[in-house]
This record gives C-alpha cells, sequence and structure tokens, in this order.
C-alpha cells in the first residue's frame, strides 16, 4: 500500500507524538477530528500503522552504552536464522541484513563497557557466526523513527 500525502502527513504527525489527540492532528493536516480518526482507522486495518509505541532513553533504563556490530555468518545463512538467534538478546535494539562485506549489522544497548564486551562474546559465539567487528556510539546525531523507515 502507497500513502498519499494527506496519510503520509497523518502518520508523520502520529510518529512525533502517538498521544497526539484527533483534533490536534487534524489541525496540522486540514481535517475534522473524525476524519483523522477514520483514516488512521482506515491505516490500522490496512497494515500501514502497525501499532503505538512509547519511546523511552536506553540511560534511563540504565543503557549508558550504545554500539553497533557487524556480523559475518558461514555460508549459506539465513536471514531467518540470524533473527531467531539475535533475538534472544534483550540488548539488540535493531538488527538488519545488510550490503557490502558484512551479512548484518546489530545495534546494542548496554549497561556500560564490560556488558557491551559481554554481549559481543555472546554473539560471537553463536554457531552461524564466523567473526565480528564492532563500532561504539560516542553521540547519538539525529533519530527521528523508532521504527522502520519514514512513511
Amino acid at each position: 500500500m502507497r500513502l498519499n500525502d494527506l496519510d503520509e502527513r497523518i502518520v508523520h504527525a502520529l510518529a512525533e507524538d502517538a498521544r497526539r489527540s484527533y483534533a490536534d492532528i487534524g489541525a496540522l493536516v486540514g481535517l475534522s477530528a473524525p476524519a483523522v480518526k477514520r483514516r488512521v482507522d482506515r491505516l490500522r486495518a490496512e497494515g500501514a500503522i502497525t501499532g503505538f509505541t512509547v519511546r523511552v532513553d536506553p540511560a534511563a533504563l540504565g543503557w549508558q552504552t550504545e554500539g553497533f556490530i557487524e556480523i559475518y555468518c558461514s555460508r549459506n545463512t539465513a536471514p531467518e536464522a540470524i533473527k531467531q538467534g539475535l533475538a534472544r538478546f534483550p540488548e539488540v535494539a535493531s538488527a538488519s541484513t545488510v550490503t557490502g562485506e558484512a551479512d548484518a549489522v546489530v545495534q546494542v544497548f548496554a549497561a556500560d563497557m564490560r556488558h557491551f564486551e559481554q554481549v559481543l562474546e555472546r554473539i560471537a559465539g553463536e554457531p552461524y557466526i564466523e567473526r565480528t567487528k564492532s563500532v561504539l556510539v560516542l553521540s547519538p546525531l539525529l533519530r527521528r523513527y523508532s521504527q522502520g523507515p519514514p512513511a
């Protein structure tokens, strides 16, 4: 499904603040509150909006360290196998298969450097992983969307 311009503006407003009222969104996009509600209901029914969530600062949960791990897998490792393996790690915030040399990139949050190192060692110990390469985040510069690409 492809969103039209009005639906896109509604989705962006919800992405900024999912608790925003239909009246507030309507004022932004030029519709009445009931019209916005109907569109949101339709977008949910069609699967364009998959849910509503809260964004939490990881530091508020004690996760002070963030890093990215490139993983390099043995031949013929299916993306589903990678997903299943990484899903067991609560420290993994996101994981994506990628182009280039690495097979996937994994975003990890940890309490501190030692915790990050332990997570890295556990991930590297998965049977389908041949090697890893990691980088630590010094300062996040820009974060817009909690899930997936912009609408």
